[in-house]
C-alpha cells in the first residue's frame, strides 16, 4: 500500500468515477491509475468500486469505509506538507479563498489590499460560488476557507466562526413614495415589484420566510447573484430592490436611496468556515484577524482542535 493507490482513489471519486479525468488530474496516465487500484484492492482483499465492464460506476459498501479512512489519511499528509512549506518560508506560498460575489465585492477588497501589504510574496486566489459551492471548495481542499453568510455554518466537516452582522436595505429611486414611510412595512414593499438575490445568496432565505408570515406572496420580478445588477434595475425604476447592507455606498449609489429594514428582515451573520482538522498558515491566521479584529490565532485553534462553542457574536 502506498500514497499513490490511496491519491488515486480519492481522485476516481472526486472526478466522479472518471479515471481518464483522475488520471489528467493527477499528470499521469489512465492504465496506471486503474492498475493501482486494483492492486490496492487486492491488497485490501475487498473491491471499493463497483463496476461495469472496465468502467467504474460507484463506491461499494466496503468502498465508502475505504474512502473516509483514505480522506483522513491524506488530509494528515497534507497537514504534514504544509507544516514544511510553513517552516521553509513564513511570508511566502498559496492561499484560496472560497467566497460569494458579495463577500467579493464588498467586504473583502480592503482585507484583501491589507492582507496583499502584509504579505506580498503570498498568492492569493478567490474562488466564486454559492454558498454550497464554497462549502464544497473548502471540504475538497480546493480553497483553505470560505466565507459566506449564514447557510455554511452546520456543514458537516466544516467549522464556521461568525466574522460580522449586517442587515437588508430596500434600495429605490430618490422620488419613490415608500421614501415617505416613517417605518417601512412589509406590506407596502410588497405593494412593488421585487428585484432581490437567487435564493442560494445574501440572506433570501429570511426574506422569504418574513413575507410567508404575514401571508404575502410579493412579485419577485427578478434575481440576480451580484447586487450591482439589482441596483442597476432598480434605477430603471423597474422594482423595489433589496440588497445586504454592505453592497450599498452612498458616495457610489448617487442615483438611489437606502432604507434600513433590518426590522423586517433580521440580521445577518457573515461566517468563515474552515475544514475541520486543517493545519493553517500563519498568514491565514493574520488574514482571518484582518477579516474579523475580534478573533484572533489562539480562538481560531481552538475551534480548529474542537472547541465549538467558545466564540458567537
Amino acid at each position: 500500500m502506498n500514497l499513490h493507490q490511496l491519491r488515486f482513489v480519492r481522485e476516481a471519486v472526486r472526478q466522479n468515477f472518471n479515471l481518464t479525468e483522475a488520471a489528467k488530474a493527477l499528470f499521469t496516465s489512465q492504465p496506471g491509475v486503474s492498475k493501482a487500484i486494483i492492486e490496492l484492492e487486492e491488497e485490501l482483499g475487498v473491491d471499493i468500486f463497483t463496476r461495469h465492464g472496465k468502467r467504474i460506476r460507484g463506491l461499494t459498501e466496503p468502498g465508502r469505509a475505504v474512502l473516509k479512512s483514505v480522506e483522513t489519511i491524506m488530509q494528515e499528509v497534507d497537514g504534514l506538507k504544509r507544516i514544511g512549506n510553513e517552516f521553509a518560508a513564513h511570508d511566502s506560498g498559496s492561499f484560496t479563498i472560497a467566497t460569494t460575489h458579495t463577500q467579493a465585492r464588498y467586504s473583502l477588497p480592503k482585507v484583501v489590499q491589507a492582507f496583499s501589504q502584509k504579505f506580498p510574496k503570498v498568492r492569493l486566489s478567490l474562488l466564486q460560488g454559492n454558498p454550497k459551492q464554497v462549502a464544497d471548495m473548502v471540504l475538497m481542499d480546493q480553497a483553505d476557507l470560505a466565507i459566506a453568510t449564514e447557510s455554511i455554518a452546520d456543514v458537516d466537516g466544516l467549522i464556521s466562526l461568525p466574522c460580522y452582522q449586517w442587515e437588508h436595505l430596500v434600495v429605490v429611486p430618490p422620488d419613490h413614495p415608500l421614501l415617505k414611510s416613517k417605518s417601512v412595512t412589509l406590506e407596502e414593499i410588497a405593494a412593488y415589484p421585487l428585484i432581490t438575490y437567487d435564493n442560494a445568496f445574501t440572506g433570501r432565505n429570511k426574506i422569504d420566510h418574513a413575507f410567508q408570515l404575514r401571508g404575502l406572496k410579493p412579485d419577485i420580478l427578478l434575481e440576480a447573484i451580484d447586487a450591482d445588477v439589482i441596483k442597476t434595475y432598480v434605477e430603471l425604476n423597474l422594482g423595489v430592490g433589496i440588497i445586504a447592507g454592505m453592497a450599498f455606498d452612498a458616495e457610489r449609489d448617487k442615483n438611489l436611496c437606502a432604507i434600513p429594514v433590518g426590522h423586517l428582515f433580521g440580521t445577518n451573520v457573515s461566517r468563515l468556515a474552515l475544514k475541520q482538522g486543517a493545519y493553517l498558515r500563519g498568514y491565514v491566521f493574520t488574514f482571518i484577524e484582518l477579516l474579523a479584529p475580534t478573533l484572533n490565532r489562539k480562538l481560531v485553534e481552538q475551534v480548529l482542535s474542537g472547541k465549538k462553542d467558545v466564540y458567537e457574536l
